[in-house]
């Protein structure tokens, strides 16, 4: 997705492996505490209630780490950081990963957080804009990310609209105002889970085009991400910090309530409502699924990725080959590596 784009509205409105019956599940103990530094990709929010329900638990305390979650200044910052060896672990998104080493930097994803696709075209419920065909001669603002253009593109390729008849609003980060306003008829760069929640909430009744469903290729939303070095050299490291986070999101399929609450104790600025809400609809999207089902939390789908760099490459987002080839490894998910 997108780099996230969130409104200040949405401030105020067992063993460390288990994840799937019947899989290997790995004791991973350290005899000392080793600090560790993640950087979440924007403000805590409900996508990030595993970090902080396995932080609640002791589970990364348990693998002999000591944890700081940092929140980056804007949601450019993670990847550059993590780069630079300022962190050691950051939350990004795929494309973010692919276009970062299209430049040459050596990242890599070991885990997905959020398996699915949460960007969105969003319109409120007056307008009826409930399918790609419908946005001929309407406003659609984005936040002038290149990859949100080419997604609005091949949306509209798919639904053989012509791209002349719509009208791409750069809104930067003002995606809910400029829908509420009136300024634009829908907004892509939304994410069903949260924007779209927030604004039924508001008794707004929002109509939802999810990305993957129109014509753009699926991918993972919120990833893990480390450098190749440390993958490299501190693969325990690595394993302990993965695994303990798989804890953390199992406990929260446990028991959502209390995962929520913790979330919202941590981080009082948060709505309960809209985080408890958002919990639930993203709950499945934190777990494999489908064919994949049986796949160990924060599994990365070789294929898929491969697929949404063809598209990438496709759509003249990203030319450099190692920017797909090795982006992503389960060598670290619970039963795997060796």
């Amino acid at each position: 997705m997108s780099k996230r784009i969130l409104v200040a509205l949405a401030a105020t409105c067992v063993s460390l492996g288990v994840t799937a019956c019947g899989q290997k599940q790995e004791q991973i103990t350290a005899s000392s505490s080793q600090q560790t530094t993640l950087m979440l990709d924007w403000f805590p929010n409900a996508d990030h209630v595993g970090i902080y329900r396995a932080l609640a638990e002791g589970d990364f305390k348990r693998a002999g780490l000591d944890v700081h979650v940092e929140v980056p200044s804007d949601p450019s910052a993670p990847l550059r950081l993590l780069a630079a060896g300022r962190v050691d672990f950051a939350v990004s998104y795929e494309p973010e990963v692919m276009l970062a080493r299209n430049q040459g930097e050596p990242l890599v994803a070991v885990a997905a957080i959020v398996q699915k696709p949460l960007t969105s075209i969003i319109s409120l419920g007056h307008k009826h804009i409930t399918r790609p065909a419908q946005l001929r001669g309407k406003r659609v603002g984005d936040a002038g990310i290149p990859y949100q253009h080419a997604y609005l593109q091949t949306i509209l390729a798919h639904a053989h609209v012509p791209s002349s008849s719509v009208t791409e609003v750069d809104v930067g980060s003002d995606l809910v105002p400029a829908l509420l306003s009136g300024r634009v008829d829908a907004i892509l760069g939304g994410y069903w889970n949260y924007e779209a929640i927030q604004l039924a909430q508001l008794r707004k009744h929002p109509h939802v085009i999810r990305m993957d469903q129109v014509g753009v290729p699926s991918y993972d939303e919120l990833v893990i991400v480390v450098r190749e070095s440390t993958l490299t050299n501190h693969i325990d490291l690595v394993r302990r910090f993965v695994q303990a986070l798989a804890r953390g999101y199992e406990s929260t399929r446990r028991d959502r309530s209390t995962a929520v609450k913790g979330l919202v104790a941590t981080n009082p600025g948060l709505s309960a409502k809209l985080q408890g809400a958002s919990v639930r609809a993203t709950l499945p999207a934190f777990f494999p699924s489908g064919p994949d089902a049986g796949k160990p939390w924060g599994w990365l789908d070789s294929s898929q990725w491969a697929a949404y760099g063809r598209w990438m490459k496709s759509n003249h987002l990203i030319s450099n080959p190692a920017a797909v080839d090795g982006a992503s490894t389960n060598e670290v998910l619970a039963g795997q590596g060796t």
